[in-house]
């Protein structure tokens, strides 16, 4: 399957460090992070921010969302905006994942459904990562709206991830800081998306070959068998 045909998938993930991702003064002026690409001013987020303000308070998540757009991630972007099974914002925060249960402790992220509402949780160790690297996370863990997931349904959100990963690299190379372990498993990530020759094919291997996922079902709602 061509990348280009992608409109949705999701992840769960592993690993960082801990930092602010973004702050205010005692003056209330923001100060940006210097990993940020240089087109988001402490200006130019406060010009986002009523777009996004919805989905949560840290203002990383407003840069990442904003990265997604005129990528293949831009279903993602809209569906964390509103347009998804529960027609409402999916909220987002930087959360102890081993709180929730034990065995999510070293997982990057968390794509939750409680009641009618949808949540992502991302491990607070990739506070500090690059905006870019949380875009791509993220335009995988909005695929996952319900409580059913399969093999199908991962392997929508990897390449998803990888696709998103390549477009966001082409408009903000310096979101490729080598030494991060969340883009070192967007690279990792990567690879495998162009050595498949931009399909699903050697991310869908490692998807069936991933232990986390040998129970899962081959199908769920909204994913066909690939």
């Amino acid at each position: 399957m061509n990348w280009k045909k992608f409109v949705s998938m999701v992840l769960i993930t592993q690993i960082c460090a801990a930092a602010p991702a973004f702050s205010k003064s005692k003056k209330n002026e923001i100060i940006i992070p210097k990993n940020f690409p240089a087109k988001y001013t402490a200006e130019y987020v406060e010009q986002i921010t009523p777009e996004y303000k919805a989905v949560g308070k840290d203002f990383i998540f407003y840069v990442a969302l904003d990265m997604l757009k005129g990528t293949n991630g831009e279903f993602s972007r809209k569906a964390i905006l509103g347009n998804n099974l529960s027609q409402k914002p999916v909220k987002i925060e930087f959360k102890d994942l081993g709180l929730i249960n034990p065995a999510y402790a070293s997982f990057d992220a968390l794509g939750w459904k409680k009641g009618k509402n949808l949540y992502i949780y991302i491990n607070p160790r990739h506070k500090d990562a690059p905006p870019g690297a949380i875009a791509a996370l993220l335009s995988h863990e909005a695929l996952h709206q319900d409580e059913y997931n399969s093999l199908a349904e991962e392997t929508y959100a990897w390449t998803m991830e990888a696709a998103v990963w390549c477009e966001i690299l082409n408009v903000y190379p310096e979101s490729n800081e080598n030494l991060h372990p969340l883009v070192t498993r967007e690279n990792t990530l990567k690879k495998l998306f162009e050595k498949g020759n931009y399909t699903n094919k050697y991310i869908k291997k490692t998807v069936h070959a991933n232990e986390g996922y040998k129970n899962l079902p081959s199908t769920s709602p909204g994913f066909e068998d690939l």
